[in-house]
């Protein structure tokens, strides 16, 4: 099938620093595109970078057009900062030009979990929206209450939910996650995007038996209509790895219709950040 990864990180530490893989001592390195392209093996035909919240996220920003200019990448999902006006028009002014297909503002981590909250970081992701760009939204299943709250304060903005909202399978979170992804689905500019899973899951257990009743639910909750896919790497060689996870995805998605496997493969993915994979 057509796969249009649209969440694949790189990491050059001479730009990015060690951003968020400080914290995770397996990916203390760089992360090339080489390397993911060697890795995918030919099974994945277009990609788009998704930033990683480096301490220099502009200058990762124009690192990474270079490789959208040069055809090695379809965009990118850029790093912005919601929560001020200081600077905000002018970056997303820039966008454009540096291959800037959405945008992205990681809810926890390094920033207060009800930063969302304020008028000011709402009122910039409408501009982001009135602009023709989507948000992804990162959150914990804890606080999926937030992604829903955004996306119903910015129902002209079209949002993705990244890596099935985060659930904690390996602490066997269904409860508090199934529900709020219900909640959150309910809002009809969310999408989802299949990632980042199989690393939620204890070390060394993740697999198709282990992750189908969570694919399942977001399957359900969303419908193929409103799913895009991603490998999340490098994270994703924390769970199952890019061969495993393609590998969890082909199988996955081979029990759907055509229609229903091209739409979360690629067809989706096309229409909300206006990319196109490359003809056979």
């Amino acid at each position: 099938m057509d796969l249009l990864d649209t969440h694949l990180h790189l990491i050059d530490r001479r730009v990015t620093g060690h951003a968020w893989t400080h914290r995770v001592p397996a990916l203390q390195r760089d992360f090339p595109l080489e390397e993911a392209l060697r890795l995918q093996d030919g099974r994945v035909r277009g990609a788009i970078f998704m930033e990683v919240a480096a301490l220099d996220w502009q200058a990762e920003s124009r690192w990474i057009a270079g490789l959208v200019r040069e055809g090695r990448l379809l965009g990118q999902v850029a790093n912005c900062r919601p929560e001020t006006d200081d600077g905000f028009e002018a970056w997303l002014e820039e966008g454009p030009s540096l291959g800037v297909v959405g945008y992205r503002r990681i809810l926890h981590e390094d920033v207060a979990e009800d930063v969302s909250l304020s008028g000011t970081f709402r009122a910039n992701v409408r501009r982001i929206g009135r602009a023709g760009f989507p948000f992804d939204v990162n959150v914990r299943a804890r606080t999926l209450r937030l992604a829903r709250d955004l996306a119903r304060a910015c129902p002209d903005t079209g949002f993705v939910l990244d890596h099935c909202g985060t659930p904690d399978i390996a602490g066997g979170g269904w409860s508090e996650w199934s529900e709020g992804l219900r909640e959150v689905a309910a809002c009809p500019n969310m999408s989802v995007k299949l990632s980042g899973i199989s690393a939620y899951a204890a070390p060394d257990t993740a697999s198709l038996d282990v992750l189908r009743p969570w694919i399942d639910h977001v399957i359900e909750t969303f419908t193929p209509a409103r799913m895009v896919w991603g490998s999340d790497w490098p994270v994703v060689q924390l769970g199952l790895g890019m061969d495993g996870w393609i590998g969890l995805t082909e199988a996955v998605l081979g029990e759907l219709s055509e229609d229903e496997r091209a739409s979360i493969a690629h067809r989706n993915a096309e229409r909300i950040y206006g990319v196109r994979l490359p003809q056979h």
